[in-house]
């Protein structure tokens, strides 16, 4: 099983950070739709939704790194400089 690691929530993106073997990214919030209609899922559910998605989103992130793009719904992805500060513990 690919390995993917939630960093955390970024609110001001509305997206969670994410690290695979291949770099980091942020998975908007809105990929999850249908977890909690007319609002933002929880942390549990945002984090149970990661890991059920794990495949596809550690392939999407390879193929971000690849300098391509993956294919949708993973295509609103968007890579996470590793070499930028982080604002965020």
């Amino acid at each position: 099983m690919p390995r993917v690691q939630v960093m955390g929530r970024d609110a001001i993106a509305e997206a969670y950070r994410i690290e695979t073997d291949a770099g980091r990214a942020l998975v908007p919030e809105c990929l999850m739709g249908g977890l909690r209609p007319c609002g933002r899922p929880s942390h549990q559910e945002a984090y149970e939704w990661i890991a059920a998605h794990r495949a596809p989103l550690a392939r999407a992130v390879a193929t971000l790194a690849g300098g391509e793009t993956p294919r949708k719904p993973y295509d609103i992805l968007s890579l996470i400089d590793r070499t930028a500060p982080s604002s965020c513990p």
